[in-house]
């Protein structure tokens, strides 16, 4: 998996070598602890073995900046014991590679019927199964991790009941979501980030996946731009950002959901939960359907 914008002249890098349960925990926590833009995470498994049984796994964190070494092993300390915060190292990385090198080894993720997948896993997708490409180099929020997964499945699951009409993403990132929804449904989605990297980047994903005649992504805060509002009512609407956010979000979210429409909401750690729950029930929506990944959990809200 790999979480987060590349950040900006990403230079450091922290390594560690764990078992999957605690690298992916080290991950998880690095992505949440920092702005998108200022680190990224990615945990995969190598082909050494791990003293307790099955594969290592290594996790490495890219800086924009220079960490404070000792803050960093507090929190991989925090995530996997003191014996883990043992173990880091640190380093210096070039920013050109480490997008490219860290998911060259990703596998295909699949969700129901989406794929999301690299060029050279084309030819793993089936007759009936909608593939989203997200290019290595400019990827980040790719599918592997449990919160964009846990979205696909929840569209998945929404499109055997309905075909919504209009679709909005918030946080769009990569613009995963909202490129499963346009091929999906072959019609227009709306899509916006507050990073102007990640609508570039999805905006280059959405062309490279064949629909940027149907989604063209926006700088927006939430559904600030006036583009994005424009497409409102909404029968559905995406937010896989963070727990404070959403919560932040979710009277002006609630505002642009069409009376019959839903939420599909993520970036939840399982502690979130209750909180977000109770600010969306707040603007009249209930929570409908939870999956749970990998210690995240992504939400179907309706009214």
């Amino acid at each position: 998996m790999l979480e987060g914008l590349p950040p900006n002249n990403a230079a450091h890098v922290l390594r560690v070598t764990l078992d999957e349960a605690r690298a992916r925990a080290v991950a998880d926590l690095m992505v949440e602890s920092f702005e998108p833009a200022e680190a990224a995470s990615t945990a995969f498994e190598t082909e050494a073995a791990w003293p307790g049984g099955g594969k290592a796994w290594a996790v490495e964190v890219y800086f924009g900046f220079e960490p404070d070494e000792e803050a960093m092993r507090e929190l991989v300390a925090a995530a996997a014991g003191e014996d883990a915060a043992a173990l880091v190292e640190f380093g210096l990385t070039e920013k050109q590679d480490w997008v490219a090198n860290s998911l060259a080894g990703l596998k295909p993720v699949r969700a129901g019927r989406f794929l999301v997948h690299g060029a050279h896993d084309r030819d793993k997708l089936g007759p009936s199964d909608i593939g989203v490409e997200i290019e290595a180099g400019l990827a980040f929020g790719t599918g592997h991790h449990g919160t964009t997964r846990g979205c696909l499945m929840h569209l998945d699951r929404l499109l055997k009941r309905r075909r919504p009409a209009h679709v909005l993403d918030v946080g769009c990132g990569a613009g995963v979501l909202a490129i499963a929804a346009a091929k999906a449904l072959k019609r227009k989605v709306w899509l916006g980030d507050i990073d102007p990297v990640a609508v570039a980047v999805a905006n280059e994903n959405c062309a490279l996946n064949g629909v940027a005649s149907y989604a063209k992504a926006v700088v927006s805060r939430g559904v600030e731009a006036l583009s994005l509002r424009e497409g409102a009512p909404y029968d559905l609407v995406f937010a896989n950002i963070l727990a404070k956010p959403l919560r932040l979000l979710a009277p002006s979210l609630a505002r642009v959901i069409a009376p019959d429409g839903e939420a599909i909401v993520s970036g939840l750690l399982l502690a979130d939960v209750a909180g977000v729950v109770s600010a969306w029930g707040a603007q009249g929506l209930r929570l409908r359907d939870r999956i749970e990944l990998e210690g995240w959990a992504s939400l179907r809200l309706t009214r």
